[in-house]
């Protein structure tokens, strides 16, 4: 039997390893992909709004030339630091269940790329899965068509097309960015009725420049809400009218998922999307179940960071040592 489990290997989890490793605990961590698949995920050349310091995890330098690191320094970092401190990453496995077993211990459903099913005991689980397989749905006519993605990885796919950007975060920014050094013709669709001040402060002038001389095209107080095979409809002002469309970008945020916690009886704030938790350990009102990163957060996963989500860990470290005492 494992004395802890950790659901998720992402900063967060990988956080929460290295902190109960200080304690004496060597948790087996469980992972549906690989380490760090949601940075995976990030826009390829994404450069993060975050210092190295303050996305350091277990002591370890981040060491970069950069004032804030980009995608593949952050790639390299985590998967070098899971490596040198031995963790017991067991990645393409994914938990399919957790459920309540004898003596206060709990039993989790593992299934692997094969489809096998294999069930590990656990005396306590931390919850750290992420976010980037659950993005938030516009719910429009046209959402499922092949030209939709909620994801932007590079822009060389879009050269020469008409792309449309749902969205007026730092993710849309970017993008639209890079489209149109591609060669795109980017039509960017906000419901705010201005800039975003959540826009990294390097990157508003380019953009707004670009927007100033129409060479991006920056749709306020508007929102998409038809997309055809050649064309989106857009709602603005009591109105609506088309145009031109060869790709859609909606990217409009991600959230949790609340399918394993909601299995064991975990309880939520009265909105269903933020769970219970002791904000001085993170633990559940689930005895034994602890939650790092963007699971304490609500529809908002930008509620958490990595900045803060790393400092769970040592919450959750300091309550098991405590427990271990007890014991």
């Amino acid at each position: 039997m494992e004395k802890v489990v950790i659901i998720g290997a992402g900063p967060c989890g990988l956080s929460a390893a290295l902190e109960l490793q200080k304690i004496g605990i060597d948790p087996l961590l469980i992972e549906k992909e690989n380490v760090v698949h949601s940075i995976y995920l990030y826009p390829t050349y994404m450069q993060f709004f975050s210092t190295p310091e303050l996305l350091e995890i277990g002591d370890h330098p981040f060491s970069t030339p950069h004032d804030k690191p980009y995608r593949l320094e952050a790639l390299n970092y985590y998967r070098t630091v899971a490596a040198r401190r031995k963790l017991r990453v067991r990645p393409y496995h994914r938990v399919t269940e957790i459920s309540r077993a004898a003596g206060g211990t709990y039993e989790l459903s593992v299934v692997d790329q094969s489809g096998d099913t294999q069930v590990i005991r656990t005396r306590y689980a931390i919850v750290a899965t992420g976010y980037f397989d659950h993005p938030n749905l516009l719910g429009i006519p046209g959402e499922e068509l092949p030209k939709v993605t909620h994801y932007f990885r590079e822009a060389h796919p879009y050269a020469g097309t008409r792309v449309t950007v749902i969205g007026g975060s730092n993710s849309a920014v970017d993008a639209a960015l890079e489209l149109h050094r591609a060669g795109a013709e980017v039509t960017v669709v906000y419901r705010g009725d201005t800039y975003s001040p959540v826009i990294k402060p390097w990157v508003r002038p380019s953009f707004e420049s670009l927007v100033n001389k129409e060479r991006i095209h920056m749709k306020f107080s508007s929102q998409v809400i038809r997309i055809g095979t050649s064309t989106v409809t857009i709602a603005s002002g009591g109105s609506s009218y088309d145009i031109a469309n060869d790709f859609v970008l909606a990217l409009t945020g991600f959230h949790p998922d609340r399918s394993l916690l909601r299995s064991l009886g975990a309880e939520f704030k009265d909105d269903d999307e933020v769970p219970l938790y002791n904000p001085e350990t993170m633990e559940t009102t689930v005895p034994g179940i602890y939650i790092a990163g963007v699971a304490a957060s609500g529809r908002n996963a930008n509620e958490v960071f990595i900045e803060t989500g790393r400092l769970h860990g040592r919450w959750i470290a300091a309550d098991l040592a405590a427990k271990q005492e007890l014991d």
